[in-house]
């Protein structure tokens, strides 16, 4: 069956459809990961986004459950070269096909996804509709498309309901705001208890658990929609318990404090973005999904400094603050999948909490 990918700037891609046979309109967003796109598709920062993936064959080693990094996947529509029909690999336990139709899913496959990469990097990011009615009306359709916004995706994302993960050693509570599975299992591969919270639980009730450390979590959207959970983020700062953020959690920690955010032309999504420790001079192969990032010079530096920096584009990828015991990546170092170069700051935090006991 034909499908169509119509953006908001007029162009349309022609393709096959895959997935789930229903319209949708959502913003298109590209990611440059080779592999680990099932764990794109479960990472719920990708919530009110449809998935660009640039890699041109997709599907070649099939689903393995083992490596969701959440209970479902979170985009609203998926965007491929070629579509692997055939899986090659003894984990495989279903074909993307499948996962898609399952879980509701609209996508298309055979599109010149090079070209419409270039077009996103050029114009930037744009809203677009998936469908497969041929007989779509171009100027009724694109007034929809502009109209579109993402909203308060943290909410859809978030768990329902706090969840408590044993361990024995420090106490940590880790707000989820989208969170991927692999930060939890990242700490608890570091002996620790962690105690995940829905994103609106206020700073009073984490903080009258007497956690070791706090974790902020990545998350979809942009962080200036998360009013009520920036305020009480400034609680848990004000605490001076330890922090140690990601991503959103980055975001929010910095207009927290009274720091801005701006979005990205295109943002930076894939698993091969470099970061430079300003610290050390080292440089880290990241993991990366996000449209905005912190203006550094928002924050004095009596509040926070830089710690890390994007290489490519010279923006800001992580703050050290200066009065609390608090650090923040815009990156990943949990990755799955992607480069474990950054894991070591999991370390950093639990020296933070008092070191290794």
């Amino acid at each position: 069956m034909k499908a169509f990918l119509i953006l908001e700037d007029g162009h349309v891609f022609e393709g096959i459809s895959i997935g789930a046979v229903r319209e949708v309109i959502s913003e298109i967003v590209f990611n440059t990961s080779m592999t680990g796109y099932l764990e794109v598709l479960t990472d719920p920062s990708y919530a009110g986004q449809a998935v660009v993936m640039t890699y041109p064959l997709i599907g070649n080693y099939g689903i393995c459950f083992d490596d969701m990094e959440s209970a479902k996947p979170w985009p609203d529509g998926y965007i491929v070269r070629e579509l692997s029909r055939m899986a090659s690999n003894f984990r495989c336990e279903g074909t993307i096909q499948d996962f898609l139709e399952k879980h509701d899913i609209p996508g298309i496959a055979g599109v010149d996804t090079r070209a419409l990469t270039r077009l996103l990097r050029e114009k930037g990011t744009m809203n677009g509709m998936i469908t497969t009615d041929a007989s779509y009306d171009l100027d009724a359709v694109l007034p929809k498309l502009k109209a579109y916004t993402v909203g308060n995706v943290v909410e859809k994302v978030t768990c329902k309901e706090k969840v408590v993960l044993p361990g024995n050693g420090y106490k940590v509570a880790l707000l989820d705001l989208g969170a991927k599975d692999n930060i939890a299992r990242s700490l608890q591969e570091r002996g620790c208890e962690v105690t995940i919270y829905p994103a609106h639980t206020s700073a009073e009730e984490i903080l009258g658990a007497e956690p070791d450390g706090i974790m902020l979590s990545n998350g979809p959207g942009d962080p200036k929609s998360c009013g009520a959970v920036i305020q009480e983020i400034r609680g848990l700062y004000e605490s001076g318990t330890p922090v140690f953020a990601i991503c959103l959690g980055h975001q929010l920690m910095a207009l927290a404090v009274g720091g801005d955010t701006h979005k990205l032309k295109y943002g930076h999504r894939g698993g091969n973005h470099p970061v430079k420790d300003l610290k050390t001079g080292r440089v880290y192969i990241s993991s990366q999904n996000h449209g905005y990032v912190v203006d550094t010079e928002s924050i004095g530096g009596q509040i926070a400094s830089a710690a890390f920096v994007n290489v490519n584009d010279g923006t800001n990828e992580g703050l050290k603050y200066t009065q609390k015991p608090v650090f923040t990546v815009q990156f990943h170092p949990e990755a799955c999948p992607g480069p474990a170069d950054s894991a070591c700051l999991f370390d950093r935090f639990i020296e933070m909490m008092g070191g290794n006991r």
